[in-house]
């Protein structure tokens, strides 16, 4: 497998989910400015979407967008348990949070990445990503995680949109709870490695 990521973007996810699954896939860092990989491939070429992350399965087949990446990569190693069983109710409580992180969550950060966007629309960015996390705060009362006592590849997507705020949205880490919920994740040695292997931290 090969996984198209760049650092501390959304891709940081399934490359957290590779560490935690304990699979193996090459790396090929994308900048996203001028959309080549760092062996100077065009990246449009590789995926027509041209953002990351994307994975390229041993059988040539490309896979996108991060949920689906993520959900792949948990399926293939069962027993690390980052993802219940297709089929049930809890694996649809997953998927509903994949969904909400990256529909209400996700999106909601792009205009604070976004030079040209007047402060006012930044303001109504920020006020929405500030709900959407209360309502995540209070969900994570008396959890260790958002599906209860079990890391998840719903986690592993949260946190880096936690991650994000503490750069562009940092009242949001105040929300009771979330600060603590944040460095335990961080805390994890498939995390700390992966931030390591993408520049984000010294080892």
């Amino acid at each position: 497998m090969k996984l198209y990521y760049s650092p501390g973007a959304c891709s940081l996810s399934p490359h957290i989910v590779l560490a935690e699954a304990g699979l193996k896939a090459d790396l090929v860092k994308v900048d996203l400015r001028a959309h080549k990989t760092e062996g100077g491939e065009d990246y449009y070429a590789i995926n027509p979407k041209g953002y990351v992350p994307a994975l390229r399965l041993d059988s040539g087949e490309l896979l996108t967008e991060g949920p689906a990446i993520v959900q792949y990569l948990a399926d293939l190693k069962p027993e690390a348990k980052l993802a219940p069983a297709n089929g049930t109710l809890a694996r649809y409580k997953l998927q509903e949070w994949l969904t909400f992180i990256g529909t209400e969550i996700h999106k909601s950060f792009s205009p604070l990445f976004n030079p040209a966007v007047t402060e006012d629309v930044k303001q109504a960015s920020l006020d929405k990503i500030s709900k959407r996390l209360e309502h995540t705060a209070k969900h994570l009362e008396g959890k260790q995680y958002l599906l209860g006592e079990q890391f998840s590849v719903a986690d592993a997507y949260l946190f880096v949109m936690l991650n994000w705020s503490r750069a562009k949205a940092p009242d949001a880490l105040k929300l009771p709870g979330l600060q603590a919920y944040f460095d335990r994740i961080s805390a994890r040695p498939a995390v700390q490695a992966t931030l390591v292997a993408e520049g984000l931290k010294k080892a």
